[in-house]
Order: C-alpha cells, then sequence, then structure tokens
C-alpha cells in the first residue's frame, strides 16, 4: 500500500536539506534579493521535474523489462536513504571560504537553475530513489505519476523559496538549532527507509 507520510517525509526531508540547490537559493537571496531570485527557484523546480520524467521513464523500462531488479533496487534505495540520514546527523558547518566562492557565482536565471540539476547528484539520486523505492512498487498509474510531479514540484519550490527568503538569516537560525533539525530529518529519514519493508 502507498504509504504517503513515508513519500512526504522523505520529499520534504530531502528538498529542504541543504544542497547545491538550497544554498544557490540562499546565496541569490542574500545577494540579489527575493524577485530577482526567484527565476532561479522556477529553473530548479523545472529541472526537477525533468529529472523525475526521466526517473519515471527509466524505471518505467526497468520494472517491465527486468523485474530481477526490484529486489536490488529496494534495499540499494533504503541504504541511499540511511547514508543520508547518517550525513545529515553528523553534518558539519563548511569552510567560509567555500561559501564566498559559491555566492560569486551569477545564478539568477531560469537556465541555470535547471542546468544545475543535471549535475546536481542529489537530486539525481533523488529522483531515482523516489520513484524506485516510494512509487513504483505500490501504484505505477498515470495518476499516481502526476499527482507525484505535482507534488514534488510545490515542494521543491517551496523549500527553494524559504532558502531565498531567509538567505543569511536562515543560515544564522540553522547553525543556532542545528542538532536539533538534524536529528528530526535524520529519524524521518530512517523511518523512510523502514517503511520500504514494511
Amino acid at each position: 500500500m502507498f504509504n504517503w507520510f513515508a513519500c512526504m517525509s522523505y520529499m520534504f526531508v530531502s528538498c529542504i536539506t541543504p544542497g547545491p540547490n538550497n544554498l544557490m537559493c540562499m546565496a541569490n537571496g542574500t545577494k540579489h534579493g527575493f524577485r530577482k531570485s526567484l527565476r532561479f527557484c522556477f529553473g530548479v523546480t523545472s529541472g526537477f521535474t525533468l529529472i523525475l520524467l526521466i526517473a519515471i521513464a527509466c524505471n518505467y523500462f526497468i520494472y517491465e523489462y527486468i523485474p530481477v531488479i526490484i529486489k536490488v533496487m529496494t534495499p540499494l534505495g533504503a541504504l541511499y536513504i540511511l547514508w543520508l540520514a547518517w550525513i545529515i546527523w553528523r553534518d558539519k558547518p563548511k569552510p567560509k571560504k567555500e561559501e564566498k566562492k559559491k555566492m560569486q557565482l551569477d545564478t539568477t536565471s531560469l537556465w541555470a537553475g535547471m542546468i544545475l540539476q543535471f549535475v546536481n547528484p542529489k537530486g539525481l539520486l533523488y529522483g531515482m530513489t523516489l520513484i524506485t523505492n516510494f512509487v513504483f512498487p505500490y501504484d505505477r498509474s498515470f495518476g499516481m505519476f502526476v499527482v507525484v510531479l505535482i507534488a514534488n514540484w510545490f515542494m521543491v519550490l517551496f523549500s527553494n523559496i524559504c532558502w531565498v527568503l531567509f538567505g543569511s538569516i536562515f543560515q544564522n537560525f540553522f547553525e543556532e538549532y542545528k542538532k536539533v533539525l538534524n536529528a528530526v530529518m535524520a529519524l524521518l529519514l530512517v523511518y523512510c527507509a523502514l517503511s520500504l519493508f514494511l
């Protein structure tokens, strides 16, 4: 049976935690302001949607023509989610020199946001894991794909706008409550991984 809570938890934790997209959004919000950064947010959201469409197509082929792969992909997906939980739990602040370099990039265009998705390992793994472990084993209908794509579109857009809005303020907040936030997000990911076998 399709587990909406596990699926949405995985989407939320994966989208809201720091990664290339969110750090670029935060940098844009700090450097260029909210309105100018919205184009980049829509680019990221559109790129993520394309990644999910590719993941659906790849997984459809795999599930239809190589059914044995399901037994391998589910534990690998669970291990990847547990690895993400471990990384979030042990997260350490990055050196400020790296942050300054990232903040100097001009990434306010729609195309910059879209292209980033195709070189973003977090996004690529997220797309494959979401479709392989949370959708395909339970429902492969066109309607379910549309619902997941729409839910993901809003989740990605919401997280990007949060990072743009808060900019440097969110960074300070995250540092202050880092251990609590990381623990909650890591536990949600552990739940997601365990739900694959329930």
